[in-house]
């Protein structure tokens, strides 16, 4: 039996790597991996017991370096660049779609397909429809902007 126990660790890591296929994380494809060492240890003729130790080093080391240093260097994994939903709004340009009105200057703003309520940042600024303006932070949902005109290169203004 000890010769042909390559096979079994040949099936079980191609069973895990398909299995791979079917879940969510990046997890059972490095045993997998660490199944055919374990099988390819087995075929040059070592015993079970360095079939196991090949096949737990081999997961363990993979496992470890795609959860630190794979992940960190090659996806950047772990940096604090990426902003998502509201996070990466502020910043970011929109066009008035209704003008000021009212007593705190209240407008709409389209921004990446959405309309916003939106505030000036200074309290006092009114805004013109089709007005470009900058995110400069966003509460709840609610967004407060400031004028663009200045930080668009090559703007032109209507007026």
């Amino acid at each position: 039996m000890e010769n042909l126990s390559w096979i079994l660790w040949l099936v079980l890591g191609v069973t895990l790597i398909v299995a791979e296929i079917f879940t969510l994380g990046f997890f059972l494809f490095w045993f997998g991996v660490g199944a055919i060492a374990a099988a390819l240890t087995g075929l040059f003729g070592f015993g079970l017991l360095w079939q196991f130790l090949v096949f737990a080093a081999v997961s363990t080391l993979l496992t470890a370096m795609s959860r630190t240093i794979f992940s960190k260097y090659l996806w950047g994994a772990g940096s604090d660049d990426l902003k998502l939903g509201m996070d990466a709004l502020p910043g970011k340009i929109g066009t008035v779609t209704i003008a000021s009105h009212g007593e705190m200057h209240e407008a709409a703003v389209s921004l990446y397909g959405s309309i916003w309520t939106a505030f000036p940042e200074d309290g006092d600024s009114v805004f013109r429809e089709g007005e470009k303006v900058k995110v400069v932070r966003v509460s709840g949902n609610t967004i407060y902007v400031r004028s663009a005109k200045r930080q668009l290169r090559g703007w032109r203004q209507d007026d």
